[in-house]
Protein backbone atom coordinates (compact mmCIF):
# COMPACT_ATOMS: atom_id res chain seq x y z
CA UNK A 1 0.00 0.00 0.00
CA UNK A 2 1.56 3.53 -1.43
CA UNK A 3 1.50 6.21 1.40
CA UNK A 4 2.76 9.96 1.95
CA UNK A 5 3.19 11.93 4.61
CA UNK A 6 2.84 15.84 3.93
CA UNK A 7 4.61 18.17 5.86
CA UNK A 8 6.69 21.60 5.75
CA UNK A 9 3.68 23.55 5.40
CA UNK A 10 0.37 24.70 6.06
CA UNK A 11 -2.25 22.25 6.17
CA UNK A 12 -6.07 23.47 5.47
CA UNK A 13 -8.10 20.90 6.89
CA UNK A 14 -11.50 22.91 6.55
CA UNK A 15 -12.42 22.21 9.97
CA UNK A 16 -10.93 24.89 11.83
CA UNK A 17 -7.33 22.69 12.64
CA UNK A 18 -3.85 23.48 11.39
CA UNK A 19 -2.40 20.39 11.60
CA UNK A 20 1.82 19.42 11.33
CA UNK A 21 1.39 16.45 9.14
CA UNK A 22 -1.23 14.67 6.55
CA UNK A 23 -0.46 10.72 5.77
CA UNK A 24 -2.40 9.23 3.11
CA UNK A 25 -2.17 5.31 2.71
CA UNK A 26 -4.03 3.82 -0.60
CA UNK A 27 -6.78 5.81 -1.78
CA UNK A 28 -7.99 6.99 1.84
CA UNK A 29 -6.49 9.77 3.87
CA UNK A 30 -5.05 8.03 7.05
CA UNK A 31 -3.76 10.43 10.08
CA UNK A 32 -4.26 14.16 10.35
CA UNK A 33 -1.95 15.72 13.22
CA UNK A 34 1.07 16.06 14.82
CA UNK A 35 4.25 14.96 12.95
CA UNK A 36 5.44 12.38 15.30
CA UNK A 37 2.06 10.99 15.82
CA UNK A 38 0.62 10.79 12.00
CA UNK A 39 4.26 9.03 11.06
CA UNK A 40 3.43 6.36 13.97
CA UNK A 41 0.08 5.96 12.09
CA UNK A 42 1.78 4.73 8.75
CA UNK A 43 2.01 1.22 8.48
CA UNK A 44 5.87 0.74 7.27
CA UNK A 45 7.36 2.76 4.66
CA UNK A 46 6.55 6.15 3.21
CA UNK A 47 7.27 8.80 0.99
CA UNK A 48 8.05 12.26 2.50
CA UNK A 49 6.96 15.04 0.80
CA UNK A 50 7.76 18.38 1.77
CA UNK A 51 5.26 21.34 1.24
CA UNK A 52 8.02 23.86 1.56
CA UNK A 53 5.65 26.52 2.85
CA UNK A 54 3.14 25.89 0.35
CA UNK A 55 -0.37 25.10 1.50
CA UNK A 56 -2.04 21.85 1.13
CA UNK A 57 -5.78 21.81 0.80
CA UNK A 58 -8.62 19.59 -0.36
CA UNK A 59 -9.39 19.07 -3.88
CA UNK A 60 -11.60 21.54 -5.14
CA UNK A 61 -15.00 20.72 -6.20
CA UNK A 62 -16.82 23.23 -8.78
CA UNK A 63 -20.69 23.12 -7.98
CA UNK A 64 -21.95 24.29 -11.56
CA UNK A 65 -19.43 23.69 -14.62
CA UNK A 66 -20.37 22.24 -18.16
CA UNK A 67 -17.08 20.34 -18.86
CA UNK A 68 -18.32 18.92 -22.08
CA UNK A 69 -19.52 22.15 -23.74
CA UNK A 70 -16.54 23.94 -22.41
CA UNK A 71 -13.88 21.92 -23.76
CA UNK A 72 -16.09 21.24 -27.16
CA UNK A 73 -15.83 25.04 -27.18
CA UNK A 74 -12.14 24.83 -26.61
CA UNK A 75 -11.82 22.22 -29.43
CA UNK A 76 -13.18 24.27 -32.30
CA UNK A 77 -14.07 28.10 -32.72
CA UNK A 78 -12.70 29.14 -29.39
CA UNK A 79 -14.03 33.09 -28.82
CA UNK A 80 -13.17 32.74 -25.04
CA UNK A 81 -9.90 34.68 -25.12
CA UNK A 82 -11.21 37.59 -27.02
CA UNK A 83 -12.70 40.73 -26.14
CA UNK A 84 -13.67 42.45 -28.80
CA UNK A 85 -15.87 42.42 -31.97
CA UNK A 86 -12.54 42.77 -34.30
CA UNK A 87 -11.11 39.99 -32.87
CA UNK A 88 -14.07 37.85 -33.22
CA UNK A 89 -14.12 38.10 -36.74
CA UNK A 90 -11.04 37.93 -37.33
CA UNK A 91 -10.76 34.24 -35.27
CA UNK A 92 -14.16 33.21 -37.31
CA UNK A 93 -12.81 33.87 -40.41
CA UNK A 94 -9.53 31.94 -39.73
CA UNK A 95 -11.69 29.38 -38.02
CA UNK A 96 -13.74 29.37 -40.98
CA UNK A 97 -10.80 29.11 -44.01
CA UNK A 98 -8.37 26.62 -41.77
CA UNK A 99 -12.05 24.08 -41.36
CA UNK A 100 -13.13 24.26 -45.32
CA UNK A 101 -15.04 20.94 -44.91
CA UNK A 102 -17.27 21.81 -41.99
CA UNK A 103 -20.93 22.26 -42.69
CA UNK A 104 -20.99 24.55 -40.05
CA UNK A 105 -19.32 27.11 -38.13
CA UNK A 106 -19.64 26.36 -33.86
CA UNK A 107 -17.66 26.78 -31.20
CA UNK A 108 -18.61 30.68 -28.82
CA UNK A 109 -17.77 32.38 -25.92
CA UNK A 110 -18.03 35.90 -27.16
CA UNK A 111 -19.17 39.02 -24.73
CA UNK A 112 -21.84 40.92 -25.01
CA UNK A 113 -19.96 44.13 -23.93
CA UNK A 114 -18.14 43.81 -27.13
CA UNK A 115 -21.34 45.20 -28.83
CA UNK A 116 -23.46 48.09 -28.90
CA UNK A 117 -26.24 47.09 -26.67
CA UNK A 118 -24.62 43.74 -26.38
CA UNK A 119 -26.27 42.45 -29.65
CA UNK A 120 -23.96 42.14 -33.07
CA UNK A 121 -25.39 41.50 -36.18
CA UNK A 122 -25.24 39.15 -38.60
CA UNK A 123 -23.97 41.32 -41.79
CA UNK A 124 -20.74 41.19 -39.63
CA UNK A 125 -20.08 37.58 -39.69
CA UNK A 126 -21.78 37.15 -43.69
CA UNK A 127 -18.68 39.50 -44.34
CA UNK A 128 -16.37 36.75 -43.57
CA UNK A 129 -18.33 33.18 -43.98
CA UNK A 130 -20.75 33.49 -46.58
CA UNK A 131 -20.69 30.55 -47.81
CA UNK A 132 -21.77 28.28 -44.40
CA UNK A 133 -23.98 28.62 -41.30
CA UNK A 134 -22.64 29.63 -38.77
CA UNK A 135 -23.57 29.35 -34.77
CA UNK A 136 -22.24 31.14 -31.99
CA UNK A 137 -23.29 30.80 -28.52
CA UNK A 138 -22.14 33.91 -25.84
CA UNK A 139 -20.07 33.11 -23.26
CA UNK A 140 -23.35 32.76 -21.01
CA UNK A 141 -25.31 30.31 -23.71
CA UNK A 142 -28.73 32.58 -23.00
CA UNK A 143 -28.31 33.71 -26.79
CA UNK A 144 -26.67 33.39 -30.07
CA UNK A 145 -25.24 35.49 -32.86
CA UNK A 146 -26.23 33.49 -35.85
CA UNK A 147 -24.94 34.66 -39.56
CA UNK A 148 -27.95 35.33 -42.70
CA UNK A 149 -27.02 31.90 -44.26
CA UNK A 150 -28.14 29.83 -40.64
CA UNK A 151 -31.24 32.46 -40.64
CA UNK A 152 -31.71 31.01 -43.76
CA UNK A 153 -31.56 27.62 -43.26
CA UNK A 154 -33.75 27.58 -40.21
CA UNK A 155 -36.35 29.46 -42.28
CA UNK A 156 -36.64 32.44 -39.73
CA UNK A 157 -37.82 35.94 -41.13
CA UNK A 158 -39.44 38.82 -40.79
CA UNK A 159 -43.07 36.76 -40.26
CA UNK A 160 -41.23 34.09 -37.93
CA UNK A 161 -42.85 34.84 -34.41
CA UNK A 162 -40.70 34.66 -31.42
CA UNK A 163 -41.14 31.10 -29.66
CA UNK A 164 -42.29 30.45 -25.68
CA UNK A 165 -39.16 31.65 -23.73
CA UNK A 166 -37.55 32.97 -26.65
CA UNK A 167 -36.56 36.15 -28.48
CA UNK A 168 -35.54 36.96 -32.21
CA UNK A 169 -33.61 40.36 -32.22
CA UNK A 170 -34.98 42.32 -34.75
CA UNK A 171 -33.77 45.48 -37.12
CA UNK A 172 -35.86 48.33 -37.77
CA UNK A 173 -37.84 46.70 -40.77
CA UNK A 174 -38.85 43.50 -38.33
CA UNK A 175 -36.06 41.31 -40.35
CA UNK A 176 -33.92 39.21 -37.63
CA UNK A 177 -30.53 40.98 -36.88
CA UNK A 178 -28.36 37.87 -35.95
CA UNK A 179 -29.08 36.99 -31.93
CA UNK A 180 -31.40 34.17 -31.05
CA UNK A 181 -32.16 34.71 -27.23
CA UNK A 182 -33.12 31.14 -25.03
CA UNK A 183 -35.65 28.99 -26.45
CA UNK A 184 -35.20 31.12 -30.17
CA UNK A 185 -31.94 28.97 -30.16
CA UNK A 186 -33.63 26.36 -30.88
CA UNK A 187 -35.02 27.23 -33.86
CA UNK A 188 -31.81 26.58 -35.36
CA UNK A 189 -30.58 23.76 -33.29
CA UNK A 190 -31.72 21.06 -34.55
CA UNK A 191 -29.91 21.93 -38.27
CA UNK A 192 -26.52 21.45 -36.05
CA UNK A 193 -24.18 18.72 -37.59
CA UNK A 194 -24.33 16.39 -34.55
CA UNK A 195 -21.92 15.92 -32.09
CA UNK A 196 -20.45 12.45 -32.27
CA UNK A 197 -20.21 10.03 -29.42
CA UNK A 198 -16.31 9.91 -30.00
CA UNK A 199 -17.09 13.95 -30.06
CA UNK A 200 -17.97 14.60 -26.42
CA UNK A 201 -15.43 11.42 -25.27
CA UNK A 202 -12.94 13.23 -26.11
CA UNK A 203 -14.00 16.69 -25.10
CA UNK A 204 -14.86 14.94 -21.62
CA UNK A 205 -11.18 13.71 -21.20
CA UNK A 206 -9.45 17.07 -22.31
CA UNK A 207 -12.12 18.76 -19.64
CA UNK A 208 -10.75 16.47 -16.86
CA UNK A 209 -7.55 16.83 -17.81
CA UNK A 210 -7.84 20.87 -17.90
CA UNK A 211 -9.80 20.95 -14.56
CA UNK A 212 -7.20 18.53 -12.98
CA UNK A 213 -4.55 21.30 -13.64
CA UNK A 214 -6.45 23.88 -11.60
CA UNK A 215 -6.37 22.20 -8.48
CA UNK A 216 -10.32 20.66 -9.15
CA UNK A 217 -10.85 17.26 -8.74
CA UNK A 218 -14.71 16.75 -8.70
CA UNK A 219 -17.39 18.50 -10.06
CA UNK A 220 -21.56 19.36 -10.86
CA UNK A 221 -22.58 18.99 -14.55
CA UNK A 222 -25.21 21.51 -14.35
CA UNK A 223 -27.14 20.62 -17.60
CA UNK A 224 -27.16 16.40 -18.01
CA UNK A 225 -28.62 16.50 -20.78
CA UNK A 226 -29.95 17.50 -24.49
CA UNK A 227 -29.86 21.86 -24.16
CA UNK A 228 -29.45 24.77 -26.47
CA UNK A 229 -27.66 22.05 -29.21
CA UNK A 230 -25.94 20.04 -26.83
CA UNK A 231 -26.16 16.58 -26.61
CA UNK A 232 -27.00 14.21 -24.36
CA UNK A 233 -23.79 13.52 -21.98
CA UNK A 234 -25.11 11.06 -19.61
CA UNK A 235 -23.99 8.12 -21.84
CA UNK A 236 -20.60 9.87 -21.97
CA UNK A 237 -20.33 9.99 -18.52
CA UNK A 238 -21.57 6.00 -18.09
CA UNK A 239 -18.95 5.19 -20.23
CA UNK A 240 -16.13 6.96 -18.87
CA UNK A 241 -17.07 6.15 -15.29
CA UNK A 242 -17.58 2.47 -16.27
CA UNK A 243 -14.04 2.08 -18.14
CA UNK A 244 -12.37 3.81 -15.31
CA UNK A 245 -10.98 7.08 -17.79
CA UNK A 246 -13.27 8.95 -15.67
CA UNK A 247 -11.17 9.88 -12.13
CA UNK A 248 -13.11 13.06 -10.98
CA UNK A 249 -15.30 12.89 -8.74
CA UNK A 250 -18.79 14.21 -10.96
CA UNK A 251 -22.64 14.30 -10.05
CA UNK A 252 -25.36 14.96 -12.89
CA UNK A 253 -27.51 17.74 -12.46
CA UNK A 254 -30.45 15.75 -14.44
CA UNK A 255 -32.19 17.93 -17.09
CA UNK A 256 -35.53 19.80 -16.45
CA UNK A 257 -37.59 19.82 -19.87
CA UNK A 258 -39.43 22.88 -19.38
CA UNK A 259 -41.61 21.90 -22.64
CA UNK A 260 -42.89 18.39 -20.43
CA UNK A 261 -44.27 18.12 -17.46
CA UNK A 262 -44.05 15.36 -14.31
CA UNK A 263 -44.09 12.57 -16.78
CA UNK A 264 -40.43 13.07 -16.94
CA UNK A 265 -39.91 12.19 -13.15
CA UNK A 266 -39.77 7.99 -14.13
CA UNK A 267 -36.80 9.07 -16.60
CA UNK A 268 -34.91 10.44 -13.57
CA UNK A 269 -35.81 7.34 -11.84
CA UNK A 270 -34.35 5.46 -14.54
CA UNK A 271 -31.33 7.57 -14.52
CA UNK A 272 -30.47 7.83 -11.19
CA UNK A 273 -26.96 6.11 -9.99
CA UNK A 274 -26.66 6.55 -6.32
CA UNK A 275 -23.14 5.17 -6.63
CA UNK A 276 -19.40 5.54 -8.24
CA UNK A 277 -17.57 8.39 -10.08
CA UNK A 278 -20.80 9.21 -12.00
CA UNK A 279 -23.94 9.80 -9.31
CA UNK A 280 -27.26 11.60 -10.45
CA UNK A 281 -29.41 12.57 -7.77
CA UNK A 282 -30.46 16.03 -8.13
CA UNK A 283 -32.34 17.90 -10.70
CA UNK A 284 -32.17 21.10 -12.88
CA UNK A 285 -34.62 23.76 -13.40
CA UNK A 286 -33.93 26.67 -15.17
CA UNK A 287 -36.21 29.12 -13.47
CA UNK A 288 -35.16 32.25 -15.80
CA UNK A 289 -32.75 33.68 -18.15
CA UNK A 290 -30.19 36.38 -17.36
CA UNK A 291 -30.74 40.11 -17.06
CA UNK A 292 -28.52 41.14 -19.70
CA UNK A 293 -31.24 40.44 -22.72
CA UNK A 294 -34.08 40.91 -19.86
CA UNK A 295 -34.93 37.89 -19.49
CA UNK A 296 -33.68 37.66 -16.03
CA UNK A 297 -37.28 37.39 -13.43
CA UNK A 298 -37.40 40.44 -11.63
CA UNK A 299 -40.24 41.67 -9.06
CA UNK A 300 -40.43 44.60 -10.86
CA UNK A 301 -40.17 46.23 -14.65
CA UNK A 302 -36.44 46.84 -15.82
CA UNK A 303 -36.05 50.49 -16.05
CA UNK A 304 -37.36 51.82 -19.12
CA UNK A 305 -39.27 48.50 -19.63
CA UNK A 306 -42.88 47.50 -19.63
CA UNK A 307 -41.68 43.67 -18.49
CA UNK A 308 -40.34 41.98 -16.02
CA UNK A 309 -38.77 39.07 -17.97
CA UNK A 310 -39.45 35.62 -17.58
CA UNK A 311 -39.85 32.95 -15.30
CA UNK A 312 -39.51 29.52 -17.73
CA UNK A 313 -42.03 27.55 -15.12
CA UNK A 314 -45.09 28.94 -13.73
CA UNK A 315 -44.52 29.20 -9.98
CA UNK A 316 -47.84 27.05 -9.33
CA UNK A 317 -46.10 23.98 -10.96
CA UNK A 318 -42.56 25.10 -10.01
CA UNK A 319 -44.25 24.24 -6.61
CA UNK A 320 -45.33 21.09 -7.22
CA UNK A 321 -42.71 19.99 -9.62
CA UNK A 322 -40.25 20.22 -6.28
CA UNK A 323 -42.56 19.15 -4.43
CA UNK A 324 -42.98 15.50 -6.48
CA UNK A 325 -38.64 15.67 -6.63
CA UNK A 326 -38.15 15.99 -3.59
CA UNK A 327 -40.35 13.26 -2.40
CA UNK A 328 -38.64 11.05 -5.15
CA UNK A 329 -35.26 11.89 -3.60
CA UNK A 330 -33.81 14.44 -6.17
CA UNK A 331 -32.65 17.21 -5.27
CA UNK A 332 -33.17 20.49 -7.10
CA UNK A 333 -30.33 22.54 -8.57
CA UNK A 334 -31.85 25.44 -9.80
CA UNK A 335 -30.86 28.42 -12.18
CA UNK A 336 -31.70 31.96 -10.41
CA UNK A 337 -30.55 35.46 -11.98
CA UNK A 338 -33.73 37.86 -11.16
CA UNK A 339 -35.12 38.27 -7.76
CA UNK A 340 -38.42 37.12 -8.65
CA UNK A 341 -36.81 33.78 -9.71
CA UNK A 342 -34.77 33.23 -6.30
CA UNK A 343 -38.21 34.30 -4.20
CA UNK A 344 -40.41 31.65 -7.20
CA UNK A 345 -37.40 28.98 -6.19
CA UNK A 346 -37.30 29.57 -2.46
CA UNK A 347 -41.27 29.50 -2.56
CA UNK A 348 -41.39 26.53 -3.97
CA UNK A 349 -38.73 24.86 -1.65
CA UNK A 350 -41.05 25.95 1.04
CA UNK A 351 -44.22 24.51 -0.14
CA UNK A 352 -42.71 21.05 -0.61
CA UNK A 353 -41.43 18.51 1.89
CA UNK A 354 -37.86 19.97 1.17
CA UNK A 355 -35.93 16.74 2.49
CA UNK A 356 -33.31 17.03 -0.38
CA UNK A 357 -30.25 19.33 -0.67
CA UNK A 358 -31.77 21.62 -2.69
CA UNK A 359 -29.64 24.88 -3.99
CA UNK A 360 -30.30 27.83 -5.68
CA UNK A 361 -27.08 28.74 -8.94
CA UNK A 362 -26.01 32.38 -9.61
CA UNK A 363 -27.98 34.94 -7.86
CA UNK A 364 -27.25 38.09 -9.46
CA UNK A 365 -30.30 39.96 -7.67
CA UNK A 366 -31.62 38.65 -4.47
CA UNK A 367 -34.16 40.95 -2.89
CA UNK A 368 -33.31 41.72 1.04
CA UNK A 369 -36.43 39.94 2.42
CA UNK A 370 -35.27 36.62 0.64
CA UNK A 371 -31.43 36.45 1.93
CA UNK A 372 -32.62 34.94 5.75
CA UNK A 373 -34.71 32.40 4.12
CA UNK A 374 -31.41 30.48 2.57
CA UNK A 375 -30.99 29.59 6.43
CA UNK A 376 -34.13 29.20 7.21
CA UNK A 377 -35.34 26.49 4.06
CA UNK A 378 -31.76 25.02 4.07
CA UNK A 379 -31.19 25.99 0.75
CA UNK A 380 -27.72 26.30 -0.18
CA UNK A 381 -26.27 29.53 -2.55
CA UNK A 382 -24.73 27.71 -5.21
CA UNK A 383 -22.20 31.24 -6.25
CA UNK A 384 -20.07 32.02 -9.16
CA UNK A 385 -18.28 34.92 -7.06
CA UNK A 386 -16.05 35.85 -10.23
CA UNK A 387 -18.88 38.05 -11.88
CA UNK A 388 -19.47 39.62 -8.51
CA UNK A 389 -17.11 42.33 -9.95
CA UNK A 390 -18.12 45.84 -11.99
CA UNK A 391 -17.24 45.05 -14.90
CA UNK A 392 -18.14 46.35 -18.57
CA UNK A 393 -20.89 44.21 -19.20
CA UNK A 394 -22.78 43.93 -15.82
CA UNK A 395 -22.40 47.84 -15.39
CA UNK A 396 -23.30 48.72 -19.36
CA UNK A 397 -26.15 45.57 -19.61
CA UNK A 398 -27.18 45.06 -16.37
CA UNK A 399 -27.15 48.37 -14.10
CA UNK A 400 -29.23 51.10 -15.75
CA UNK A 401 -32.07 48.70 -15.96
CA UNK A 402 -32.12 47.79 -12.06
CA UNK A 403 -32.14 50.90 -10.86
CA UNK A 404 -30.59 52.02 -7.36
CA UNK A 405 -32.48 50.03 -5.39
CA UNK A 406 -31.46 46.77 -6.97
CA UNK A 407 -28.26 47.39 -7.52
CA UNK A 408 -27.89 47.01 -3.84
CA UNK A 409 -28.93 43.89 -4.19
CA UNK A 410 -26.50 42.46 -6.58
CA UNK A 411 -24.39 39.17 -5.34
CA UNK A 412 -25.49 39.20 -1.36
CA UNK A 413 -22.78 36.55 -0.71
CA UNK A 414 -21.99 37.58 2.93
CA UNK A 415 -25.32 38.66 4.00
CA UNK A 416 -26.43 35.19 3.18
CA UNK A 417 -23.51 33.60 5.10
CA UNK A 418 -24.34 36.85 7.64
CA UNK A 419 -27.93 34.63 8.33
CA UNK A 420 -26.09 31.63 8.87
CA UNK A 421 -26.70 30.08 4.76
CA UNK A 422 -24.32 27.62 2.97
CA UNK A 423 -22.62 28.09 0.65
CA UNK A 424 -21.32 25.60 -2.66
CA UNK A 425 -18.92 27.75 -5.09
CA UNK A 426 -18.44 27.09 -8.96
CA UNK A 427 -17.38 28.25 -11.88
CA UNK A 428 -20.26 28.14 -14.88
CA UNK A 429 -17.55 27.44 -17.74
CA UNK A 430 -17.52 27.90 -20.35
CA UNK A 431 -19.40 31.30 -19.66
CA UNK A 432 -16.43 31.99 -17.57
CA UNK A 433 -12.88 30.41 -16.61
CA UNK A 434 -12.86 26.94 -14.24
CA UNK A 435 -9.96 28.74 -12.74
CA UNK A 436 -11.06 29.14 -9.06
CA UNK A 437 -8.35 31.53 -7.99
CA UNK A 438 -9.56 34.74 -9.93
CA UNK A 439 -13.11 33.76 -8.00
CA UNK A 440 -11.46 33.39 -4.57
CA UNK A 441 -10.04 36.87 -5.70
CA UNK A 442 -13.45 38.23 -6.38
CA UNK A 443 -15.12 36.89 -3.27
CA UNK A 444 -12.58 38.50 -1.20
CA UNK A 445 -12.07 41.43 -2.51
CA UNK A 446 -15.42 42.42 -4.86
CA UNK A 447 -13.07 43.65 -7.39
CA UNK A 448 -11.75 42.04 -10.95
CA UNK A 449 -8.35 40.39 -10.36
CA UNK A 450 -5.59 42.42 -12.06
CA UNK A 451 -4.67 41.38 -15.49
CA UNK A 452 -7.90 40.49 -16.31
CA UNK A 453 -9.88 40.99 -19.50
CA UNK A 454 -12.22 43.58 -17.97
CA UNK A 455 -9.39 45.01 -15.44
CA UNK A 456 -9.48 47.99 -17.99
CA UNK A 457 -12.69 49.08 -17.13
CA UNK A 458 -12.69 52.25 -15.58
CA UNK A 459 -14.58 51.11 -12.37
CA UNK A 460 -13.10 47.65 -12.41
CA UNK A 461 -10.98 48.67 -8.79
CA UNK A 462 -14.14 49.87 -7.27
CA UNK A 463 -15.23 47.19 -4.96
CA UNK A 464 -18.87 46.05 -5.64
CA UNK A 465 -20.73 46.31 -2.28
CA UNK A 466 -17.56 45.45 -0.46
CA UNK A 467 -20.13 44.66 2.50
CA UNK A 468 -20.70 41.33 0.80
CA UNK A 469 -17.21 39.89 0.27
CA UNK A 470 -16.25 36.77 1.82
CA UNK A 471 -13.51 35.96 4.10
CA UNK A 472 -11.19 33.38 2.35
CA UNK A 473 -11.84 30.74 4.97
CA UNK A 474 -15.24 31.17 3.78
CA UNK A 475 -14.70 31.16 -0.29
CA UNK A 476 -12.56 28.12 0.56
CA UNK A 477 -15.35 26.27 2.29
CA UNK A 478 -17.93 27.24 -0.05
CA UNK A 479 -15.44 25.17 -2.67
CA UNK A 480 -14.76 22.50 -1.39
CA UNK A 481 -17.30 20.88 1.69
CA UNK A 482 -19.87 23.56 0.68
CA UNK A 483 -19.81 22.01 -2.95
CA UNK A 484 -19.20 19.02 -1.92
CA UNK A 485 -22.29 18.94 0.17
CA UNK A 486 -24.51 19.72 -2.75
CA UNK A 487 -23.31 17.00 -4.99
CA UNK A 488 -23.95 14.39 -2.21
CA UNK A 489 -20.43 13.33 -2.15
CA UNK A 490 -19.33 15.19 1.55
CA UNK A 491 -18.84 11.69 3.28
CA UNK A 492 -15.93 11.21 0.75
CA UNK A 493 -14.64 14.28 0.54
CA UNK A 494 -14.86 18.05 1.37
CA UNK A 495 -12.54 18.10 4.31
CA UNK A 496 -9.05 16.50 5.17
CA UNK A 497 -9.70 14.46 7.73
CA UNK A 498 -9.18 10.62 8.30
CA UNK A 499 -11.07 7.77 6.14
CA UNK A 500 -12.06 10.45 3.69
CA UNK A 501 -10.51 10.06 0.14
CA UNK A 502 -6.99 11.23 -0.92
CA UNK A 503 -7.82 14.13 -3.23
CA UNK A 504 -5.72 16.61 -2.50
CA UNK A 505 -4.20 19.87 -3.91
CA UNK A 506 -0.61 21.31 -3.09
CA UNK A 507 -0.73 25.06 -3.74
CA UNK A 508 2.37 26.94 -4.78
CA UNK A 509 1.81 29.29 -2.22
CA UNK A 510 -0.01 29.70 0.95
CA UNK A 511 -2.66 32.31 -0.06
CA UNK A 512 -3.54 32.73 3.50
CA UNK A 513 -0.31 34.43 4.11
CA UNK A 514 -0.20 38.56 4.19
CA UNK A 515 0.11 40.33 1.56
CA UNK A 516 0.14 37.11 -1.01
CA UNK A 517 -2.45 37.52 -3.99
CA UNK A 518 -5.34 34.82 -4.45
CA UNK A 519 -5.53 35.14 -8.54
CA UNK A 520 -2.70 33.68 -10.03
CA UNK A 521 -2.35 31.04 -7.80
CA UNK A 522 -1.26 27.74 -9.01
CA UNK A 523 -1.98 24.22 -8.17
CA UNK A 524 1.62 22.65 -7.83
CA UNK A 525 0.45 19.11 -7.38
CA UNK A 526 -2.64 17.26 -7.20
CA UNK A 527 -3.78 13.76 -6.53
CA UNK A 528 -7.30 11.74 -6.63
CA UNK A 529 -7.50 8.81 -4.28
CA UNK A 530 -3.54 9.36 -3.32
CA UNK A 531 -2.65 8.93 -6.85
CA UNK A 532 -0.84 12.29 -8.86
CA UNK A 533 -3.02 13.55 -11.63
CA UNK A 534 -1.45 16.69 -12.54
CA UNK A 535 2.55 18.29 -11.39
CA UNK A 536 3.40 21.59 -12.44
Amino acid sequence: MDAMVFTGGPIWTGDGSRPQALATAGDRIIAVGDLADVRAAVPGAHELVDLAGRLLIPGLHDAHVHPVQGALERLRCDLSHLHDRAGYLDAVAAYAASHPGRAWITGGGWSMSAFPGGLPVREDLDAVVGDRPVFLPNRDHHSAWVNSAALRAAGIDASTPDPRNGRIERSADGSPSGVLHEAAMDLVTPLLPPDTAADYDHALMEAQRYLFSLGVTGWQDAIVGSYAGSRDQFGTYVSAAESGRLRARVAGALWWDRDRGLDQLEDFRARRRLEGRFVTRTVKIMQDGVAENFTAAMLEPYVGKDFCGTSNVHPDLLSSYVDALDAAGFAVHFHAIGDRAVRECLDAVAASGNTQRHHIAHLHVVDPADVPRFAALDVTANIQSLWATHHEQNDTLCVPFFGPQRVAHQYPFGAIARAGGRLAAGSDWPVTTPDPWPAMHVAVHRTEPPGSAESAWPMARTPMLPEQALTLEQALRAYTAGSAYVSHLDARIGTLEPGKAADLVVLDRDPFAPGTTLHDTRADLVFVDGSPVHER
